[in-house]
C-alpha cells in the first residue's frame, strides 16, 4: 500500500540543466516580481505613509497620524472631484464599450480595404493625448469651432462646450470616448477572431438573424475580452488627468485647471495642485490612496457585475 502511495505522488519535471520546472518558473517571473516590487508596490506603501505626515517637499516629513483624512472628510473640492471623476468614468466606460464592439463587428470582414479602414479608425490611439486635446479645444471653440458650424447648419443654437460648467464635463468625455475607441476595438477585434465561425453557419441554418447572432452568439463569447476592457478602461478613467491638464487651463478667464467652477475638476487633478502647487505633499498622498481604494472596491464590484468566472 505505501509502495502504491508512493507511485503516485507526482515528481517534479527537471530540465536538461537540472533545474526543476517549478524553480524555472519562479525564476522566469523574478524579473516582473522585482519590477512590481519598486513600481508599484514601493510607491503605495511609500504613499501610505506621506499620506500620515505633513510634509512640503522642502523640510523633512512631520508625522501628523490620520488628520489628512480627516481634512478629505470636510473637503469640498474632494467630493467634488471624486464625484466628477465618478461621472467621467461612467460617461466614457459604457459608451466606449458599447461602441468599441460594434465597430469590431462592423470591420470584422474580409473585405477589399478593410485594413484600410481599421488604420484610419486606430489613428487617434497613436496620437498623443496633448495633441488630441488641443485639436478638440479648437474645434470646441464657441465662435469658431466646426461643432458650432455643424449644429448651426441643422438649425441648432450654439453650445459654448468648455467655456460652460453645464456641457465642459459632456466634451471631455465625447473626446475621449473618440480617442479610446480604436484601442478597445482592436482588443474586441482579436476577441471576435477567436469566435469560432461554425456557430453562426449553425444559427444560419436554424433561422437566425444578425442580429441574434450577435446578441445570443457574439457578445455571450467575448464575456473575457469585455471583462478586461471593463476593468481596464474603469481605472484609467478614474486617473483621467491630461484631458483636463490641457483643455480647462485659461478657460472661463481662469488659471485654475478643472473650471470652469471645478466642473471638470478629477481627483487626480486635485493630487497635483495639492502636491506641486500648494506643496502639500501629506494631503496629495492621502486623496491618491482614498482614489486607490475607490478604484480597488469598483474593480471588484466590475467582477462581481460582470460574473465572468476568474475564480474570485
Amino acid at each position: 500500500m505505501a509502495i502504491a502511495e508512493q507511485a503516485q505522488k507526482p515528481r517534479p519535471v527537471s530540465t536538461r540543466s537540472g533545474v526543476s520546472t517549478g524553480v524555472a518558473g519562479y525564476l522566469f517571473i523574478t524579473p516582473s516580481l522585482i519590477f512590481i516590487a519598486i513600481f508599484v508596490i514601493g510607491p503605495i506603501i511609500g504613499t501610505l505613509w506621506y499620506s500620515l505626515t505633513s510634509y512640503d517637499l522642502m523640510s523633512s516629513p512631520r508625522y501628523i497620524g490620520l488628520a489628512n483624512f480627516e481634512r478629505i472628510i470636510d473637503d469640498d473640492r474632494f467630493s467634488r472631484s471624486m464625484t466628477n471623476s465618478l461621472l467621467f468614468a461612467f460617461g466614457t466606460v459604457p459608451t466606449g464599450v458599447v461602441t468599441s464592439l460594434l465597430l469590431a463587428a462592423l470591420i470584422n470582414r474580409q473585405i477589399r480595404g478593410i485594413y484600410a479602414f481599421r488604420a484610419l479608425f486606430y489613428m487617434p490611439v497613436v496620437s498623443s493625448f496633448v495633441s488630441v486635446s488641443l485639436i478638440w479645444l479648437w474645434m470646441y471653440e464657441p465662435q469658431m469651432g466646426l461643432l458650432n458650424d455643424a449644429l448651426e447648419a441643422l438649425g441648432l443654437p450654439r453650445l459654448k462646450w468648455m467655456r460652460s460648467a453645464q456641457t465642459a464635463m459632456l466634451s471631455i468625455i465625447i473626446m475621449s470616448v473618440w480617442k479610446n475607441m480604436g484601442l478597445n476595438m482592436v482588443i474586441y477585434l482579436a476577441g471576435l477572431q477567436g469566435v469560432p465561425p461554425h456557430l453562426y453557419e449553425s444559427s444560419e441554418i436554424d433561422g437566425a438573424g444578425r442580429i441574434s447572432q450577435f446578441l445570443r452568439i457574439t457578445v455571450p463569447l467575448l464575456a473575457p475580452t469585455t471583462f478586461f476592457v471593463v476593468i481596464v478602461y474603469f481605472i484609467g478613467a478614474l486617473q483621467m488627468f491630461v484631458q483636463v491638464f490641457i483643455m480647462t487651463q485659461g478657460q472661463a478667464n481662469t488659471s485654475e485647471w478643472g473650471g470652469p467652477l471645478d466642473s471638470t475638476l478629477t481627483v487626480v487633478v486635485l493630487v497635483y495642485q495639492n502636491a506641486f502647487e500648494y506643496l502639500k505633499m501629506g494631503y496629495a498622498s492621502a486623496v491618491s490612496f482614498m482614489l486607490l481604494l475607490v478604484a480597488g472596491v469598483i474593480t471588484i464590484i466590475n467582477a462581481r457585475v460582470l460574473r465572468y468566472d476568474i475564480g474570485w
